[in-house]
């Protein structure tokens, strides 16, 4: 791969932005801050945050076993993936593929940022179809996603199936780990190094509870983290956020939390097996459970119905009538295994068995 082929032209010749915190390297002395505009008086917001995020970027590494400079934060998952295609996307002209179904928003930031978004539909096993990707493929194709574990349908890709993908395309490989804290499968970033090609992001938002901080972390070479720092909003990390997200990764609850997850994963899957009007329950490797069932909109609404909120996934391709169900706390599993007791089939007869 040549990353400079990839690159927009704009942003080859683009100087970036450069804020009074970018230009100031911390000494160890008291400092007076009056290079920022900032208003003096102290409240504990009242200056800027940290542009490069390099407190809590360290954490991060070391949690990963990376260097600070292999990562990007943004305000979410949604930024960085933004930024992906603003670097490397030219508009009205290139492409990107995608393995429906998946996420959502690689479909709407392509068609924000004007780029061809090509459809390679999973195949039964909700497995890349590598072939008819690679076919897919011409010379303005710059992306493809990969969602691994997959949202919605729970499950890890095939290892084969990546590295085929990663060694034969000349382009970036997008892989999206939002999930990976819930699975058994190692983290495609033990072999970053090794793929130059390969752009892995995750979040703070799942596994480690931090949603509404809206931080999320790509994973990426030090030439492709520079390409995409060249155009990355300058405080696009709060200060709040920042701060909050630096005492929680440091009270290392994730472990504790996850087991709790699964085993809760556990406990509804045992449950939904003895529904008659569940015809499959899918693998899962995530934090929800995939269900297909007789009827999704009867049964979507009468969860609604007993105030029990889940996502009908019907309208995504090989996902007919299926549901999908996030995992919560285990007095809410509890509540949800009683209420599948009292649910009916379309002839309002027992259902459970």
């Amino acid at each position: 791969m040549n990353l400079e082929n990839l690159i927009r032209e704009n942003v080859k010749k683009l100087s970036p932005y450069s804020s009074a915190r970018d230009e100031f390297e911390q000494f160890t002395k008291p400092m007076i801050y009056l290079d920022a505009n900032e208003n003096p008086f102290t409240n504990g917001m009242n200056r800027y945050p940290d542009p490069q995020q390099k407190e809590l970027k360290t954490i991060i590494a070391d949690k990963n076993n990376v260097q600070k400079e292999n990562i990007l934060l943004g305000n979410g998952s949604d930024e960085v993936l933004d930024l992906i295609f603003r670097a490397f996307c030219e508009p009205n002209r290139d492409n990107i593929i995608t393995l429906p179904p998946t996420y959502g928003m690689y479909g709407v930031l392509a068609n924000i940022n004007a780029i061809e978004n090509r459809e390679v539909f999973l195949n039964e096993e909700f497995q890349p179809n590598v072939d008819a990707i690679l076919n897919a493929v011409d010379s303005n194709t710059k992306i493809i996603f990969l969602c691994s574990p997959n949202n919605p349908t729970g499950n890890s890709f095939d290892d084969s199936a990546v590295i085929k993908i990663l060694n034969q395309f000349k382009g970036l490989v997008v892989i999206d780990e939002a999930y990976i804290d819930f699975s058994n499968e190692v983290s495609w970033l033990t072999v970053l190094k090794d793929f130059p090609n390969l752009i892995i992001t995750q979040t703070l938002s799942k596994a480690y509870a931090m949603a509404g901080l809206r931080i999320g972390i790509l994973f990426a070479s030090r030439e492709i983290i520079s390409v995409l720092n060249k155009i990355k909003p300058p405080y696009n990390i709060n200060g709040l956020s920042q701060e909050t997200a630096v005492k929680k990764l440091l009270q290392n609850t994730l472990s504790t939390q996850v087991r709790k997850i699964l085993v809760e994963r556990n406990k509804l899957i045992e449950a939904l097996s003895k529904c008659e009007f569940v015809e499959k329950i899918y693998p899962s490797d995530a934090n929800f459970i995939l269900i297909k069932v007789d009827d999704a909109n009867f049964r979507y609404q009468q969860f609604i119905d007993n105030g029990v909120v889940v996502r009908n996934r019907s309208n995504q391709p090989l996902c007919e009538n299926c549901l999908r169900i996030s995992i919560g706390t285990k007095e809410e599993t509890e509540q949800i295994i009683e209420l599948l007791k009292t649910f009916n089939n379309a002839e309002k007869s027992i259902i459970y068995r």
